[in-house]
Formats: structure tokens, sequence, C-alpha cells
């Protein structure tokens, strides 16, 4: 059997065991909930997964790149190649000054909120666990063994909030308080080319600007938490409801690329604004042949 067909029977054998597993089809509950605890702490199902997946990536890559070299080997090319296209997105939009501190983060977001958006396609996943039999000999599932990390909203809370303190660290570092401020606050308009009646208009315009940016800098975490949690969340609901059907199998896995790279993205733009002021005025001031006549 060829490899291609290897994986299809595969899938397809997962494919047609996720409906077994699926014993109720009210979908996941909102909160997650507590397997055993440590002490007065609870270890959450998201949190056991959230655990064991990482641990399992940090093995797979582990295995894949084995010791560099600089022939480099199948596993090791597939990652560098990863590494590459990601470095290529991110770096124009980062800026090469803060890129070489932005990237680990970015590429473990990445690689971290793909793998557990697709947890939930895993057969069992959500559907395993402690409940009831009605009546009728149907089964209820009250308490979930394993729970993707993302459909938890705390899991996506933490992400945002590590993500908001890497954007902190990274631009007071790369652009400083002082560029921060005249970037929020600053008069963007040029005032040798402003009437002078204009100028202080437009500086209380862009001081109101730069409170609203200010608002939305805060409300940031929440934006990125609620954005990743609904959409993972919805999404294994929606599998559980329709009995797993395949079309909308194929639809999460899109889904979970798409909502891996838009937390990744916006966070990469958060740091951008701030830090990749790159080919801007004083790049074009200091241009060769800048100040010759045309």
């Amino acid at each position: 059997m060829s490899w291609a067909h290897k994986t299809a029977f595969l899938f397809l054998s997962a494919f047609c065991a996720a409906p077994a597993f699926a014993a109720d089809s009210h979908g996941l509950s909102a909160a997650a909930e507590p397997v055993f605890f440590i002490g007065p702490l609870p270890v959450t199902n998201s949190m056991m997964t959230g655990w064991v997946i990482s641990a399992l990536l940090v093995l797979l890559v582990r295995w894949l790149v084995g010791k560099p070299s600089l022939i480099p080997s199948r596993g090791q090319a597939v990652f560098e190649s990863l590494l590459e296209g990601l470095r290529e997105i991110f770096e124009p939009i980062v800026g090469k000054k803060a890129f070489p501190m932005a990237f680990p983060i970015l590429i473990t977001f990445f690689v971290f909120i793909l793998f557990h958006n697709w947890m939930g396609l895993i057969p069992g996943v959500g559907t395993m666990g402690w409940g009831y039999d009605d009546a009728s000999g149907h089964f209820h599932l009250t308490r979930p063994l394993i729970r993707p990390h993302n459909a938890d909203f705390n899991g996506t809370i933490a992400l945002a909030a590590i993500s908001f303190g890497a954007w902190a660290i990274i631009v007071f570092r790369f652009a400083g308080p002082a560029l921060i401020f005249k970037d929020l606050f600053g008069n963007k308009a040029e005032k040798a080319e402003t009437p002078g009646w204009l100028y202080p208009i437009l500086s209380l315009v862009f001081l109101v600007v730069g409170l609203i940016e200010v608002f939305s800098i805060v409300i940031r975490p929440f934006t990125l938490s609620v954005r990743l949690f609904g959409n993972v969340f919805g999404g294994e609901n929606l599998l559980h409801g329709t009995g797993f059907i395949f079309v909308f199998y194929f639809m999460e896995l899109l889904v979970g690329v798409i909502q891996a790279l838009v937390f990744t993205l916006l966070t990469a733009v958060y740091i951008g604004l701030l830090c990749n002021h790159e080919g801007g005025e004083h790049d074009e001031k200091h241009a060769p042949g800048a100040g010759a006549p045309h």
C-alpha cells in the first residue's frame, strides 16, 4: 500500500470512528471541567490538553530536527521551510530591527494555536468522559475527559495576555517611551505645510485620536481572546451537533489555520505599528541623491 493510500485510509478510519464517540450531540459546555485537584487548585481537562499537546509538540520538533546540521535531514528541511515561510510573512510587518526578538514568540503562537485548534478534530476529544444513561439508554456526557485548549476561554485569555506582555516588552525595548508617546499623541501634520491657525486644532484632534488608540490598546487582549475562543468553541459545537460531517471537518481544518494566522498576524501588526519605522521620513532624507535637483 502506497504512502498516499495509507494516509487516506488512516484519515477515513478516524473520520468514520468519530460518530461512535459522539454519544451526546449537545456539544461542549462553556466551562472547562476539573479532572483533579492539586491542593485547592483545580486542573481542568483543557489544561491537561494544553500540557500534553505542548509536550508532544516539543518531542515532535526534536524528532524532526534531531541534531541540526549544514546538510539538513528531511525533517529539518520541513521545519526550516516552515520557519522561512513564516519569516517572509512576519518580517516586513514587524520590521528588521524588532524581528529577531519578536519572531520566536510569533512562531510559537502560530504552531501552538494551530495544533490546539485541530485538537477538536481528533475522535474522542470532547466526546469521551463521565456522564449518565437516560431511561432510553442514551448516554449523556456531562464531564469530558479531553477538551481543546482553545475552546476554553481561560486558555485564550492566557494567550492574549502573553501576546500583550510580549508586545509591551518589545515596543518599549525598540521604540522607547518617547516615540510611543509621539506616535500616539503627536501631531502628524507637517508644520511647514499647515496654516498656523490649523496646526493647534490638529494637535487637539490627534490628542483625542491618541486617547481612542490607548483605549483600543487596552482592549486588545479581550478582542484577541474572544475572537479565537468564539471561532474554536463554535466550531467544536458545530462538529458535535452535525455528527462530524466531512464538509464541516474540512471547514474546521481551514478555520484552524486561519485563526492561528490571524492571532499571530495581529500580534505582529501591533508590534510593527510602533517598531517598524524603516523606510520612513528619516530614510528618505538620507537616501542617496535625496537633495539632488530633478
